[in-house]
C-alpha cells in the first residue's frame, strides 16, 4: 500500500469515530431533550458539528475510493454506515482491517513472497 492510500484510510479512521457519536448526540441531546426539558440551546450547535463531520466524512470517503480504488459496493456500505447511529464505529473496525490488509501486502510483494 502506497503512502497516499494508507493516509486517506488513516484520515477516514479519525474522522470515523467522531462522526459515529455525533448523530447519537445529536437525537439524545438535540432533539429529545429539547423536547421534554427547556435545555433547547444544544441543538443548533451539534446538528451543526454533526453536519461539518458528516461532509468531511464523505470528502473523504471520497478520496478513499479514489486512491484506495475501492468498489462502489464497499464505499456504498461506508457511506450507509455514515447514516447510521454508532455505524461508524463498525466502519472503523472494517477500515483497520483494510489498513492492516495493506500493509502485509505490501510487505509480502516487498520481500518477493508475492508478485
Amino acid at each position: 500500500m502506497d503512502i497516499k492510500t494508507a493516509s486517506a484510510l488513516h484520515r477516514l479512521r479519525l474522522i470515523s469515530v467522531p462522526e459515529a457519536l455525533s448523530f447519537p448526540a445529536l437525537i439524545l441531546f438535540g432533539s429529545i431533550l429539547s423536547r421534554v426539558s427547556d435545555i433547547d440551546f444544544l441543538m443548533m450547535p451539534l446538528g451543526v458539528l454533526h453536519g461539518a463531520l458528516f461532509v468531511i466524512y464523505a470528502v473523504f470517503l471520497l478520496d478513499v475510493w479514489v486512491k484506495a480504488k475501492w468498489p462502489l459496493k464497499r464505499v456504498a456500505l461506508f457511506f450507509v454506515l455514515s447514516l447510521l447511529p454508532f455505524g461508524g464505529l463498525y466502519g472503523d473496525k472494517l477500515i483497520k482491517r483494510y489498513e492492516a490488509d495493506g500493509v502485509i501486502a505490501g510487505r509480502a510483494r516487498r520481500e518477493g513472497v508475492v508478485a
